[in-house]
């Protein structure tokens, strides 16, 4: 004889619960089937004709009808600890990232995933990689960066950003810097007629060089505008030069210029600027020559005068530059510094330290 099923009633707050993992698209699949068992054997139905449509054994259906009859709506969940075991935890992770740390095998320049599952042996190569999509680590992938570490960094930078902001009243305050090297670079140019029929506009491969020419510039943070000044050499007697061509346009006022550390910009006695004593110098920290602004410009510089261009001498160069900042000028606006606090970033060394 077969066992009478287990007769199944509920109240309304336990009907409502059931009826949510129903309809709830999130739901897991199992406690859902499981609250459909329950609500369809209280409506009178079957434990064989639930099991027919939800295509499970009667004893399935048996036994969940059983498990609500005892415990309610909590007996529908697993306890837990049940199901299979995790293969790997905590430990194995920070054995992942501890194993980049040390040097890859002989032969080979960098850990791959499947080295670090080979040289861990017990560690599945899909595992590694979860691990190192969870840090965000791509071992084939390399940054170059410049990280300052510089002791006043914070203080130094303060005294830049400062000037950005709340610059002094009645005061001129400049951004100057050199660019070095600039290459006079004679390429072919034209464009090439694809088999798509697109036009892709470019230059030859092969160049000739015609030497080169150096530029220092002088941007004044609150209108924008540039002053340049072209020079062979990059020595402390042209930027003398430069800064005495400087003064000139600004006779009478307080003067505050940003430099980056160049030993050409601060010898030990600076004979010249206890002569001046109205030019004021602020030195951004080491390795921290981005906080000066003159360096956005020769980018701009770069990226619109001189990069898609040929030249057959350091003068066409030159003039090339004369002529883009005669064109800037006029529609000059200053760059709006908006970052009021600037923090020291700090380079790890080691991976294993990502676990803490």
């Amino acid at each position: 004889m077969s066992r009478q099923a287990a007769s199944v009633g509920f109240g309304v707050d336990e009907g409502r619960r059931l009826e949510e993992w129903v309809s709830y698209g999130k739901t897991e699949q199992r406690l859902a089937v499981r609250a459909r068992i329950i609500l369809a054997a209280a409506k009178g139905e079957g434990s064989l004709a639930i099991a027919l449509r939800e295509g499970l054994r009667p004893a399935t259906v048996s036994k969940w009808r059983g498990r609500f009859a005892r415990l309610g709506v909590d007996g529908l969940i697993d306890k837990p600890g049940r199901g299979r075991r995790p293969l790997y935890d905590k430990s194995t992770e920070r054995r992942i990232l501890t194993q980049l740390d040390e040097p890859p095998p002989e032969g080979f320049a960098t850990w791959t995933g499947g080295l670090v599952a080979e040289a861990l042996g017990d560690v599945s190569r899909d595992q590694v990689w979860r691990v190192l999509r969870r840090h965000k680590i791509h071992l084939q992938r390399r940054r170059s960066w410049c990280v300052s570490t510089d002791p006043e960094f914070a203080a130094k930078a303060a005294d830049i950003v400062g000037l950005y902001l709340d610059p002094p009243e009645n005061a001129v305050v400049l951004s100057v810097d050199e660019k070095p090297h600039i290459q006079a670079l004679e390429r072919a140019q034209g464009y090439l007629r694809l088999s798509n029929g697109r036009a892709l506009r470019g230059f030859n491969h092969d160049y000739k060089r015609h030497g080169t020419t150096t530029l220092f510039a002088a941007l004044d943070v609150s209108t924008g505008r540039v002053k340049g000044g072209h020079y062979h050499r990059r020595r402390r007697v042209e930027f003398l030069d430069f800064m005495n061509d400087i003064l000139a346009d600004y006779p009478d006022k307080q003067m505050h210029v940003i430099l980056d550390n160049l030993s050409t910009h601060k010898p030990k006695h600076d004979r010249w600027l206890a002569r001046h004593k109205n030019v004021h110098f602020h030195f951004t920290p080491t390795h921290a020559s981005w906080l000066n602004q003159i360096e956005v410009w020769f980018s701009i510089l770069e990226g619109r005068a001189l990069r898609n261009a040929s030249f057959t001498s350091p003068r066409q160069v030159r003039e090339a530059i004369d002529r883009f900042i005669a064109a800037y000028n006029p529609k000059a606006s200053p760059f709006e510094w908006r970052k009021a606090t600037v923090h020291q970033k700090r380079r790890g060394f080691k991976f294993a330290d990502l676990c803490k």
